[in-house]
């Protein structure tokens, strides 16, 4: 089951990320990640009712089932408040606070998979990053961060959860001898995967201070109101 919450993760990343740009409505963001925030809840409660024993306790995966099941939480919650957040207009800084206690258990969920599972803990890793970033966003208010969440979450939306979801749910998950080297090259490709998001976070910035130049050249008089975006952010 939590592979296929991974795999719902990489459609709700992709989805905040676009809406994040503007390139998709908010509200439709907002009730996908409702949908998959409320359906890996559930699925994390049925992960947590079949791998526990009669006595509610983990069976033989013991530590490895309380970790996964922990993880499913913390996105299934995390996507059901920035739903809610949205849908009901709650201000978001509630929801970057949130956003910051839970980069701070993504560092300890990756620093408990690094040695059974390397390529699990650069992902928590890589996941730790952009909750830093949501808490730095919202319960700082750093708007100007916007633009590079946005590409951040579309970037890394199907390397560190769609693609590894789909290695987990056909068996292929890497393990043994291979894990580390699999591991190492999977930061790699996250990391290089960051930086071009930040080159093009700073590359639409630079794009419409020039625009909006032009804009104060041609028409004097224009209103604040009507310059570009990533300029008011």
């Amino acid at each position: 089951m939590n592979h296929i919450c991974l795999l719902l993760s990489g459609a709700a990343l992709l989805l905040n990320g676009l809406a994040a740009l503007d390139l998709l409505p908010r509200r439709d963001a907002a009730v996908f990640s409702l949908v998959i925030g409320s359906t890996q809840l559930l699925l994390a409660v049925a992960y947590l009712g079949t791998a526990c024993g009669d006595d509610g306790t983990a069976g033989g995966g013991g530590t490895a089932i309380l970790l996964g099941a922990a993880g499913m939480f913390l996105f299934g919650l995390t996507y059901a408040y920035v739903g809610l957040d949205f849908l009901l207009g709650l201000g978001s800084r509630g929801l970057g606070w949130f956003c910051g206690m839970v980069a701070g258990c993504g560092l300890l969920l990756a620093a408990a998979w690094s040695a059974e599972d390397p390529l699990l803990a650069v992902l928590w890793l890589c996941w730790t990053y952009l909750w830093l970033l949501f808490f730095l966003q919202l319960a700082l208010g750093i708007e100007r961060l916007t633009p590079l969440i946005g590409w951040s979450l579309i970037l890394t939306s199907q390397a560190s959860a769609t693609v590894p979801a789909l290695l987990g749910i056909t068996g292929r998950w890497p393990d043994g001898p291979e894990a580390p080297a699999t591991a190492a090259g999977a930061a790699a490709a996250l990391a290089a995967l960051l930086l071009l998001a930040g080159y093009l976070a700073w590359r639409g910035r630079q794009t419409a201070a020039r625009a909006a130049v032009v804009l104060s050249v041609a028409c004097p008089d224009v209103s604040a109101s009507a310059l570009p975006g990533e300029l008011k952010r």
